[in-house]
């Protein structure tokens, strides 16, 4: 699991600060994992990761791509707090299954199974992950979730990744206004593939633009559609798509 990296915060004033930024209630590490993501104060996604306790400490599960950002961007906010920002030295395990005594269940959908977070690497995965996400509409750093995202619309609520009763965090405003006062147009879809395209193509409708296909497996894949265009069989590449709303 080499594209994790895993942060350390430590310091009193450690969940106060991570409370004021991420989308989730840092407080429910005490019961597991949280996951949660770092927004722009214009609502777009920076970042998304997992937290979790240990000890007194929080321990920070972050894609390795964004590690650097993160580092930079949390020690921006941190000001004068007392907040210790370090590498943990730690590496990330998954599995299916029974979650083990030091293993937290991965809080985005059961079917992921659990992480823990040990020191040696991991060497005996073989679970295929992508086909997991897809199958249960669940998106991926770097391919679902880019900087243009809204969270709602990548499904963090249903992810539980988003608390609305929390209080301010950054870009808490455009996230709650999207919740409270919009009907989403746009967002993450489950759709059914016949034929081949690469992840990124344009899904067309009627010679319009309706979406982008994004993670495959098998015949299914994640795409993030227009809802008011994804009518009928659609097309991208040398791909036939297919939506229905009953499947999300």
């Amino acid at each position: 699991m080499s594209h994790r990296h895993i942060f350390r915060l430590t310091g009193s004033d450690t969940r106060a600060f991570l409370q004021g930024l991420v989308t989730n209630d840092v407080d429910k590490i005490d019961n597991g994992l949280v996951y949660a993501a770092l927004l722009t104060p214009q609502g777009k996604y920076m970042a998304d990761f997992f937290l979790c306790a240990d000890g007194q400490d929080v321990l920070l599960d972050a894609h390795a791509d964004q590690a650097a950002m993160l580092r930079q961007r949390l020690a921006m906010y941190k000001l004068r707090a007392d907040v210790v920002i370090a590498d943990a030295e730690l590496h990330m395990h998954r599995g299916v299954g029974d979650v083990p005594q030091d293993g937290f269940a991965d809080p985005r959908n059961s079917a992921l199974g659990w992480r823990a977070y040990r020191d040696e690497p991991q060497t005996d995965d073989t679970t295929d992950w992508t086909a997991l996400r897809v199958a249960n509409l669940v998106p991926e750093t770097g391919v679902e979730l880019t900087p243009d995202t809204f969270i709602l619309e990548a499904r963090f609520e249903a992810l539980n990744g988003v608390d609305f009763r929390k209080g301010c965090y950054v870009g808490q405003e455009v996230t709650a206004r999207m919740k409270h006062k919009t009907t989403l147009r746009k967002g993450l879809a489950q759709v059914s593939l016949d034929g081949s395209a690469e992840t990124g193509t344009d899904i067309t409708a009627d010679g319009k633009v309706a979406g982008t296909l994004l993670s495959q497996s098998g015949e299914k894949a994640i795409a993030y559609l227009r809802f008011d265009r994804a009518k009928g069989p659609m097309a991208a590449g040398d791909a036939t798509v297919l939506w229905s709303e009953s499947e999300g």
